[in-house]
């Protein structure tokens, strides 16, 4: 037996947890989490935000940073969503760390173990579009395998829009592109 569901209840999952980073105008770092977004093209980032200090402050320096929110870095990645930057400076009040990215003018967040530098391509406020090309991605060699990000070591978390919580990325369970060959045949 099926059940039927208002819109506003669909579950789409998953979903990121996605900690953006930016600069305001007079260089004070600030971070937001936002479980809405992917990967739109090789080498782009594509994130669906409602009007934030983030995305004023994106506005004016064209640059961001996207970190990947993990187990470890659960409680400060909550806490970034938790409050707004236009009353808080959450970076300090979360007691994290931050440094000048090396490509783009935004902060990397000392704390999350891979984090994608970004340059705006474009902001659209009534549709909530913002797109950011990839300019770099720093990730910590404690997270790598052969020279790759490997989940089994990042623990990156989703978020469950369905129960809001938090959730792990388990195990890989099939080789894309190659187990459905099977079928092929």
């Amino acid at each position: 037996m099926t059940k039927e569901f208002a819109s506003k209840d669909a579950v789409i999952t998953p979903e990121g947890v996605f900690i953006i980073g930016s600069y305001d105008e007079n260089g004070v770092p600030n971070a937001m989490n936002a479980a809405w977004g992917q990967q739109s093209d090789y080498g782009q980032i594509t994130l669906f935000l409602g009007h934030h200090k983030t995305t004023e402050n994106i506005e004016k320096t064209h640059a961001f940073t996207v970190a990947f929110a993990t187990e470890d870095t659960m409680v400060i990645s909550d806490y970034f969503g938790c409050e707004t930057g236009s009353r808080v400076n959450k970076i300090e009040k979360a007691g994290v760390h931050v440094h000048k990215a090396p490509h783009v003018n935004a902060p990397v967040i000392e704390s999350y173990p891979v984090t994608l530098e970004c340059s705006l391509v474009s902001w659209d406020e009534e549709s909530g579009f913002l797109t950011g090309k990839i300019e770099s991605m720093l990730a910590d060699e404690s997270v790598l395998t052969d020279g790759k990000v490997d989940l089994d070591k990042l623990h990156p978390i989703i978020f469950d829009s369905a129960t809001g919580s938090y959730r792990s990325v388990g195990p890989v369970v099939g080789k894309a592109f190659h187990v459905g060959m099977a079928l092929k045949k």
